[in-house]
């Protein structure tokens, strides 16, 4: 289908429309400084708005993901109480499976019933594996089909290099997850369920007269740190998903197989120190914001409005955001009918010539088909216009 490019300058928000009426010669030479070295096996780090990759190695690479998934754990109960399957102050009733299970502690007795809030709360704070499993148990009966539970959401997801076999990470031939993919998941979870997040970055909690602390360091030694999960077997190494908001802008790290508690900690706050400080990221639109008005044919009426339904973010380098270009590229031919949120072209963002961003640009409303004579009217009129 052919299409025509079109600016949509008016559109455009102030700062940036400035940029673009400027000459050329006056952006400065874009400049920013290569990631720190990471003393880990792989790595990753990405804006959690914008989804832009800031630093990697090896970040596909199929590792054991120790406690990290945990992150997967919880992800499940949070949307298993989102669908109202359970709530969280339902009881469980602890097995002798659960409190069987190897490995950090939660301390649950057998027999004993834990409200489902406390056992979240035990995974999350304290890591516990015996309220894994238990809670593992009480959504699906037993650990092997929340397994299958938790590899739904993988795939959903797009954790194409994820594989759970439990619920608490202990290391399985065939349990394994990637430094990208833990990214993915963190994001999810920040982003689908806020409420729960909270205790991401609670620095301890106390159960049955047992005080146990984060593992998380950075919660101590950075108040923009705000989760989320530390994980460590002989296999996996030492391994941390880290989140820091500072200002309006959100990053996610991941580090897998440091040598020590203490060097995923200074890894993961390495990483983010160099994305806040090379880096910002602003919201360009938000959601359901009309960009540009195109025609239609064939249609009930013959304009349609073209837009965005989420916020579109970008992260570019820093003090080089007022140099971005926008422009769009809609289809040239849309005929009726269409319905609200087809594709029907898209939203680029470039800077200094380079792919910023690219994403899709929707329909903002559903037009039904004309009548005969609008049809045979825009048909003949197309026909004219080649």
């Amino acid at each position: 289908m052919m299409s025509s490019i079109r600016s949509f300058i008016s559109f455009i928000p102030a700062f940036l429309l400035l940029s673009i009426m400027q000459p050329v010669s006056a952006a400065s030479p874009i400049f920013t400084p290569a990631a720190p070295t990471v003393a880990a096996s792989s790595y990753y780090l990405m804006d959690f708005n914008s989804g832009r990759v800031l630093a990697e190695k090896e970040a596909d690479k199929r590792v054991a993901p120790a406690s990290l998934t945990k992150i997967m754990t919880v992800y499940v109960v949070f949307r298993e109480l989102k669908a109202g399957h359970l709530t969280l102050d339902e009881k469980v009733t602890i097995s002798q499976n659960a409190w069987e299970t190897g490995g950090s502690k939660m301390f649950v007795e057998v027999n004993k019933q834990v409200l489902v809030e406390d056992l979240l709360q035990g995974v999350i704070i304290q890591s516990g594996n015996d309220a894994s499993v238990a809670l593992a148990e009480h959504v699906a009966g037993s650990e092997q089909t929340f397994a299958v539970m938790m590899n739904e959401q993988a795939a959903r997801l797009g954790m194409t290099n994820s594989h759970f076999e439990n619920s608490m990470g202990l290391p399985t031939q065939n349990h394994y997850s990637s430094a990208h993919d833990l990214a993915i998941l963190a994001q999810a979870l920040i982003k689908e369920f806020p409420e729960y997040y909270r205790w991401d970055s609670q620095k301890e909690f106390t159960y049955n007269g047992i005080t146990q602390q984060n593992r998380n360091q950075l919660l101590w030694r950075d108040p923009s740190v705000d989760g989320i999960k530390t994980g460590f077997t002989d296999d996996a190494g030492y391994c941390m998903v880290a989140s820091a908001k500072r200002e309006d802008m959100r990053l996610i790290s991941v580090v897998m197989g440091t040598a020590s508690a203490a060097a995923r900690a200074n890894e993961s706050q390495s990483l983010l120190n160099y994305g806040f400080r090379f880096f910002e990221t602003h919201r360009l639109y938000e959601a359901n914001t009309v960009l540009a008005e195109t025609k239609i044919r064939k249609g009930e009426t013959s304009k349609l409005n073209v837009g965005v339904f989420d916020d579109v973010y970008v992260t570019a380098p820093r003090k080089h955001f007022g140099e971005l270009k926008a422009e769009t590229q809609i289809d040239k031919a849309i005929v009726a009918p269409i319905n609200k949120g087809d594709t029907v072209g898209t939203l680029s963002i470039t800077l200094a010539g380079d792919a910023v961003l690219n994403k899709p640009l929707v329909a903002m409303d559903s037009i039904a088909q004309g009548g005969l004579f609008r049809r045979l009217y825009d048909a003949a009129m197309g026909l004219l216009e080649k």
